[in-house]
């Protein structure tokens, strides 16, 4: 027992100075880019880094989804790139969409990005760790005026013309300590280096981070933003045909789940967030099942969810439209799969955000 009730110490003893030696890193880091040691590299078109200070989901997908269809409505050619986190041509990059057709799987390509790609029509969607190289591709092929790189705050490797930052509303900051003790990737102040704060999963009493955030940036903008749920699919488990992995009905009406009892399963950085999600969607959340973000679907797993889901007399079983790109047409399911999505909205900030993001686009250029 005694070890036991040592172990917690320990543990915040261990995570404490790995925290501090990250920061160190970081720090270090950080000045030597400031003080021009280490050079960053400027792409010949205006750049827009999506990112966030902290670890998890903060809703950067939805945003860069919703920007660059901003920036297509104003007139501008968009190309998005992503760093393809864990797809195969994370390393050497790729052109997962060419504004006319899907090009790689979602195991090549990340999860991510290919449901970026399957969205977004006539706008060009790419990979690559390296963000300038894969930058220079994307000139090259499609000639962009603007690119958009999705979770590129911490890459100071590339200039960029516009820096938004996302905020969770719901877990802000953390506790203010860096990984892995706390949440933060870098120091607070490095939210000095933002142009914009767009706060995330927001609803009506979102007031008090909206000042919190006030007060640490002041003068910069500060938007709110919203998280809508909406039915991307409906799907039969056992259709073989996964050709287009989206052909299921779009729509906002949840009035069949309201009178259904489902089974959750997901594998995104808030497994819990989603599965609260469904419950105010569907009449009851008879069980849930939640993997690593990211996580790649083994036939074991389906087994687990299909066997879990049919203990519990589930009706449905529900996940989300990211889990699902990497699952369609593997999981043979006696049950239906409803699969929602989330789009960002800016509801009655719509306008002012779209002629914010107008207004900058248009100094940078000229």
């Amino acid at each position: 027992m005694t070890g036991e009730k040592d172990a917690g110490p320990l543990l915040h003893f261990l995570l404490m100075i790995l925290s501090m030696l990250y920061g160190i890193i970081v720090k270090l880091r950080m000045i030597l880019y400031d003080q021009g040691v280490f050079q960053a590299q400027k792409l010949p078109c205006t750049v827009i880094s999506i990112g966030n200070l902290t670890v998890g989901g903060t809703g950067k997908t939805p945003m860069t989804i919703y920007l660059a269809e901003l920036l297509k409505g104003l007139g501008y050619q968009p190309a998005v790139i992503s760093r393809g986190y864990k797809g195969l041509a994370e390393k050497k990059g790729g052109v997962v969409s060419d504004m006319h057709e899907v090009l790689l799987s979602p195991e090549v390509a990340g999860d991510e990005p290919f449901m970026m790609a399957q969205k977004l029509k006539n706008i060009p969607v790419l990979v690559g760790a390296d963000r300038f190289c894969i930058g220079m591709k994307a000139m090259e092929k499609f000639s962009p005026d603007i690119i958009i790189f999705d979770d590129a705050f911490q890459h100071r490797r590339l200039k960029r013309d516009l820096d938004i930052v996302m905020i969770d509303d719901k877990s802000f900051l953390g506790n203010r300590y860096l990984l892995p003790r706390g949440i933060l990737r870098e120091p607070i102040s490095g939210i000095s280096r933002s142009d914009l704060f767009v706060l995330t999963r927001c609803n009506d009493n979102s007031s008090n981070s909206l000042k919190r955030l006030g007060e640490m940036v002041p003068g910069k903008p500060v938007f709110k933003s919203f998280h809508e749920p909406y039915v991307c699919g409906i799907f039969n488990g056992t259709d073989d045909d996964a050709a287009d992995r989206f052909s299921g009905t779009v729509s906002r009406n949840f009035d069949f789940l309201k009178k259904s009892k489902v089974f959750v399963f997901s594998g995104i950085a808030k497994n819990g967030d989603f599965q609260i999600t469904v419950e105010h969607l569907a009449e009851e959340v008879l069980g849930a099942i939640g993997f690593k973000d990211h996580h790649q679907y083994t036939e074991s797993d389906f087994r687990l969810i299909i066997a879990k889901a049919q203990k519990a007399s589930a009706a449905f079983l529900v996940t989300t439209e990211k889990d699902y790109v990497k699952i369609a047409g593997k999981m043979k399911s006696p049950l239906a799969l409803v699969v929602v999505g989330i789009r960002v909205s800016f509801k009655q900030d719509a306008m002012k955000f779209s002629e914010f993001i107008k207004n900058q686009v248009d100094h940078i250029v000229q």
